[in-house]
C-alpha cells in the first residue's frame, strides 16, 4: 500500500512524463525486458539498480530524479529536474529519454507530457491567463483551481509540434513540497488513464463496421427462418457461424472493454480529488471529461452491450432454429417408424404364408417317410399302398402343425 509514494517536488521545477505500452497482449508481457529497460537508461549515468522483481523504482539520474512505475498494460517514466527552461515546454527538456533508448524500448509510447510548475507569487489571475493565453490553444483550454487553492493547474490536452501534452502547475505560496508532487502525479495519471481509456474508444469504432455487416447477415438469417422453402440446416449452419464468429469478437474485445471501464473510472476520480474550483471562468478538467472524454466512453459502453446483445440473439436464433430442425427429425423419424411397421406387418404375413406352406411341405416328406417305413407291414396285412398313405397322411399333418405351433409359442 506504501509501495509507491508521492514525489516531493520544489517549485519551480519542471517534470517530464512518458507512458510505454506494448500493442498486444500487453498485460501477459515479459516485465523483465521492462526492468531490462530501465537499467539501460541508468547505467547511461552509473545510477544504481533496483531489485528484480520490483515494480516501482525511484532515483537520481544525472541532473534528474527518475520515477518508474510497472502498471498492469503500461510502464511511466517521470524525470523532474529542479528549475524551468527559459523556453516554456522546451522539447530540449524531454532529451532526458535519448532517442535512441526510446527506439530501444520494449513498447509504443502511448503518450508523454511537459509539465511546468511556477510558484505564483505576486501574480495574480490576469497573469497566469497571460500565460495560459500563450502557452494553451484557448477553446480546448481547461483551468481550475485545485486542492483548496493549493494550485492552479491548465492543459489543453493537444499534442504540441514536438509531440507532447503541455500542463502548467502555478503553486501558491506556503503549498508543501509533498503536496505538490501529488498534483504532479495526479496528472500524470489523468493523462495515462485518459489514453489507456481510448484505446477502447478506438476498439470500438474499429468494430463498428464488422458489427453491422454481422448484424445485417444475422437479420437476413432470422427472416429466413420464417421461410420453409430453404432447409433449416443449411440456415442452422450459417447462424451458428455467424454466432461463432460473435463470441470470437466477444473473447478478443472483453479484456479491453472492461479495462476501459477500470480506466475510466480512474480518470473520474482522479479529477474528483483535485477537488476543482473554476479559475477565471475557464471550464475545469471535469466539465472537459464530461463533453470530451464521456461521450467516447457511452460509444465504448454502447459497441459492448450491441455486442451482447447481438450475441444472445444469435444464441436465442440458433436455439430456435435448432428446435425446429429437432421436430421436423422426429416427424421424419416417426414416418420412418411408421414405415418400418408397416414391412414388419408385410413380413408376418409372408411369414405366417410361408409357414403355412412349410406345414405342408414338412407334412409331405414326413407321410413319404412314414409310408416307406409302413410298407413292410402293408404287404404283410395285405392293404394297398394308397390306403397306407390315406390313413397316416392327416395324423402327420396335424402332428407336425403342432411342433410348429409349439416352436412359434417358445420363440415368442
Amino acid at each position: 500500500m506504501h509501495a509507491r509514494p508521492f514525489p516531493a517536488l520544489d517549485a519551480p521545477c519542471t517534470a517530464v512524463f512518458l507512458a510505454l505500452k506494448r500493442p498486444g497482449n500487453a498485460a501477459g508481457r515479459d516485465r523483465r525486458e521492462d526492468m531490462a529497460h530501465l537499467c539501460a537508461l541508468l547505467d547511461r549515468h552509473g545510477a544504481p539498480h533496483p531489485k528484480p522483481d520490483d515494480t516501482h523504482y525511484f532515483g537520481p539520474v544525472g541532473r534528474h530524479w527518475i520515477k518508474w512505475e510497472s502498471h498492469t498494460e503500461v510502464v511511466t517514466y517521470t524525470a523532474f529536474s529542479g528549475g524551468l527552461s527559459p523556453r516554456a515546454f522546451d522539447p530540449s527538456d524531454f532529451e532526458v529519454f535519448p532517442a535512441d533508448w526510446l527506439g530501444a524500448a520494449p513498447g509504443q509510447r502511448i503518450t508523454s507530457a511537459l509539465i511546468r510548475v511556477e510558484a505564483r507569487g505576486d501574480r495574480d489571475a490576469a497573469g497566469i491567463a497571460k500565460c495560459m493565453a500563450d502557452w494553451f490553444v484557448p477553446e480546448s483550454l481547461a483551468a481550475s483551481h485545485v486542492l483548496d487553492d493549493a494550485a492552479v493547474i491548465a492543459g489543453d490536452f493537444r499534442i504540441d509540434p514536438a509531440g507532447h501534452l503541455r500542463f502548467a502547475v502555478f503553486v501558491s505560496d506556503g503549498v508543501g513540497r509533498r503536496r505538490v508532487g501529488r498534483i504532479v502525479q495526479r496528472l500524470c495519471e489523468i493523462e495515462t488513464y485518459k489514453t489507456l481509456s481510448l484505446l477502447g474508444f478506438a476498439r470500438a469504432r474499429a468494430l463498428s463496421p464488422e458489427l453491422a455487416r454481422t448484424g445485417a447477415r444475422l437479420t437476413d438469417l432470422v427472416d429466413d427462418m420464417g421461410e420453409k422453402a430453404r432447409p433449416a440446416e443449411e440456415t442452422l449452419e450459417q447462424l451458428l457461424e455467424v454466432s461463432g464468429t460473435l463470441e470470437q469478437i466477444a473473447a478478443q474485445t472483453s479484456f479491453r472493454f472492461s479495462a476501459t471501464a477500470a480506466y475510466e473510472r480512474l480518470v473520474h476520480e482522479r479529477v474528483e480529488v483535485m477537488r476543482e474550483a473554476r479559475f477565471a471562468g475557464r471550464q475545469t478538467f471535469a466539465e472537459f471529461m464530461l463533453r470530451r472524454f464521456d461521450p467516447a466512453m457511452r460509444t465504448v459502453r454502447a459497441t459492448e452491450a450491441r455486442l451482447q446483445v447481438m450475441v444472445a440473439r444469435a444464441a436465442r436464433a440458433a436455439n430456435l432454429l435448432r428446435t425446429r430442425v429437432d421436430v421436423e427429425r422426429s416427424a421424419q423419424n416417426q414416418a420412418l417408424l411408421e414405415s418400418m411397421d408397416r414391412r414388419s406387418d408385410l413380413q408376418l404375413r409372408l411369414q405366417r404364408t410361408v409357414e403355412g406352406l412349410s406345414v405342408v411341405a414338412i407334412s409331405y416328406y414326413a407321410v413319404s417317410l412314414a409310408a416307406y417305413a409302413l410298407y413292410p407291414l402293408a404287404e404283410a396285412m395285405g392293404l394297398p399302398k394308397g390306403t397306407i398313405i390315406a390313413a397316416i397322411t392327416l395324423p402327420v399333418v396335424g402332428l407336425v402343425w403342432w411342433l410348429i405351433r409349439r416352436v412359434q409359442r417358445k420363440l415368442h
